[in-house]
């Protein structure tokens, strides 16, 4: 008989493979991106305004507009990664380009003298704010093998639980236990037949596994291959008052892809070990939108002191997880091979509500000489949330949360100096850890600069943005407790056009 690919959806959230802390800040954080002028000064546009992805920091900032204009924005990514484990010390990295801003403003100034309300700013922006293609590599001799990932799932089940019936395909028990019992014993029956684990006797109620492998360190070699987006596209209404009191609102509309590969092997066992080679590879896909809406404020002081004020309120997304894995080793069952990418676990679709943040900014502008900005945020990242919170993974999972992730501040340093028709431009951006240990990611350190030429009618921008921030990497949720250390470097060179009408 043919055997075909099977979808099957999960009958509830409570079976899901558990979102954790990681997923959650994949989708919390935003990095700077957008246009060159803002890159090039860090990001430090909340009190400044008068650019497009400026709007992602204080919707106000397009009241500052003279005159419509329309912007679009090209970015080359460069990402490099080293890792450390266990002794162990790869270089893996990706680049890629990709259009990463576009977005247009139109401004209708109010020519009836006697009104206090100067102008009506309407503007629309997409910005990429966060790309998720990247490339991990982790290669170390461990003392921790897979059999400890798989053990910590089967130790305690009966082994009638995992059996396949008579007359059953694999594929089939494999996505029929993990839609009626579980992700953890979908596990274990992996471990089983993936020639990992087997019982300490062959009866049903047996609940004592043992590993097959024998070793005392093995050669691990792990790659982490993701790709995707984060997408927002903002409808933004500002407003003028008295020629310094700038107010704004936006509507934003998130889009979410993340594919993730991660390619898993392990050898180097004990030359009299049963098993000299074992692979496990996974395949996760998340898909989703989101909605949020900000609001701020821009107030001019006097002619050189601006100051500004924005809140960002939290992101509620809908996300959907797909699920896809492969197993094989010496020990395999002879059918493992049919458990593969194309058998897919469809989960239900589930919500999580980021932390909202609110920002605070002061900036110096001294004519068209240049000028100088500052930007403070603050995020309480122990605030995310799932959803549905009475679901016993996620409740776990925002127990977590909150104990182990805390609030963040960033600051944000930009400047600007025209000569003529060029304008140099500078920043820094510093970001804290999420974690309350401030060790399992740690703080984000920034610099960029840029350049700019105005035509006149149009303008043309360059910026280099480089970030830098160490990650500990822990290859699976359970069972092999000791972490990856990943130094991340990401540079971002960005061409941007700007025509005003």
């Amino acid at each position: 008989m043919k055997r075909v690919s099977i979808f099957i959806f999960f009958l509830s959230c409570m079976f899901m493979n558990g979102q954790n802390i990681s997923d959650v800040l994949r989708y919390s954080s935003e990095n700077v991106q957008g246009t060159p002028r803002f890159q090039a000064m860090g990001g430090a546009f909340g009190a400044l305004g008068g650019d497009l992805s400026a709007l992602n920091v204080n919707p106000a900032g397009s009241g500052i507009f003279n005159h419509g204009s329309f912007t679009v924005t090209g970015t080359y990514y460069d990402r490099e990664n080293t890792s450390s484990y266990f002794g162990g010390f790869s270089e893996s990295g990706f680049d890629d380009t990709d259009l990463n801003q576009i977005g247009g403003v139109l401004v209708f100034n109010n020519s009836d003298d006697t009104s206090d309300w100067n102008r009506l700013a309407l503007a629309f922006n997409y910005d990429l704010v966060q790309n998720f293609d990247d490339r991990v590599l982790v290669r170390g001799s461990s003392p921790q093998g897979i059999d400890n990932y798989f053990s910590a799932f089967a130790q305690g089940l009966p082994l009638g639980n995992i059996l396949l019936r008579d007359g059953e395909f694999i594929e089939d028990a494999y996505l029929d236990i993990g839609a009626s019992q579980g992700f953890a014993d979908q596990q274990a029956f992996l471990g089983y037949y993936g020639g990992i684990l087997d019982p300490e006797a062959l009866e049903d109620d047996n609940t004592v596994y043992s590993p097959n492998a024998q070793y005392s360190n093995v050669n691990q070699d792990f790659l982490r291959s993701s790709a995707g987006y984060n997408g927002k596209f903002t409808l933004n209404l500002a407003t003028q008052y008295r020629q310094a009191v700038n107010l704004g609102a936006s509507l934003n509309f998130h889009n979410v892809l993340y594919e993730r590969f991660d390619f898993y092997t392990e050898d180097g066992y004990d030359a009299d070990s049963e098993i000299q080679r074992t692979t496990f590879d996974n395949y996760l896909l998340t898909q989703g939108s989101g909605f949020s809406f900000s609001f701020g404020t821009i107030v001019k002081l006097n002619d050189i002191v601006r100051v500004g004020a924005s809140y960002q309120s939290p992101t509620w997304y809908r996300l959907t997880d797909d699920l896809s894995q492969r197993i094989d080793s010496d020990l395999a069952d002879s059918d493992i091979g049919f458990i593969n990418f194309d058998i897919v676990n469809l989960f239900p679709r589930y919500t999580l509500k980021t932390p909202g943040k609110l920002t605070g900014s002061l900036a110096l502008v001294f004519g068209k000489n240049g000028l100088l900005s500052v930007d403070y945020g603050y995020q309480d990242m122990s605030e995310a949330r799932l959803r549905p919170t009475d679901d016993p993974n996620f409740a776990t999972v925002n127990s977590d949360i909150g104990s182990r992730l805390a609030a963040v501040s960033s600051l944000r340093l930009g400047g600007e100096y025209r000569i003529e028709r060029f304008s140099l431009r500078g920043g820094y951006r510093f970001e804290q850890s999420p974690y309350e240990d401030g060790n399992t990611v740690g703080d984000l350190m920034g610099i960029s600069g840029g350049i700019g030429y105005d035509f006149g009618g149009s303008r043309l921008d360059l910026a280099i943005n480089r970030t830098e921030q160490d990650v500990n990497l822990q290859l699976f949720d359970v069972g092999l407790p000791t972490p990856a250390n990943i130094e991340r470097v990401n540079t971002n060179v960005s061409l941007g056009y700007t025509f005003n009408f």
